[in-house]
């Protein structure tokens, strides 16, 4: 698919960094990203996380691997980002 080379993302895009949980599809990756809310009644900090669809267009990322992604255009119905960096490699993980 040509169109998918010409991706860019652009600078003030949102950025999060998440855990890779699934690697089998071709090019495109589940990724958590996990963070804390505060509860607006009790102030206990609660666990949230979200599970977002992600382009790999190099099939770097393998599951368990921290990535860093971006927000950009939708690229098919679910998927709108993209990643750009493996910031740390699954332990265990050939280097």
């Amino acid at each position: 698919m040509a169109h998918l080379k010409d991706i860019k993302v652009p600078e003030r895009s949102p950025r999060r960094v998440g855990i890779v949980e699934s690697d089998v599809r071709d090019k495109s990756r589940t990724v958590a990203v996990r963070f804390t809310v505060k509860h607006p009644k009790y102030g206990k900090y609660m666990r949230r996380r979200s599970i977002l669809q992600v382009h790999d267009a190099q099939n770097v990322s393998r599951k368990g691997d921290q990535v860093e992604i971006a927000e950009c255009r939708p690229i098919s119905k679910t998927k709108s980002w993209i990643v750009l960096r493996v910031v740390k490699p699954a332990a265990g993980a050939p280097a």
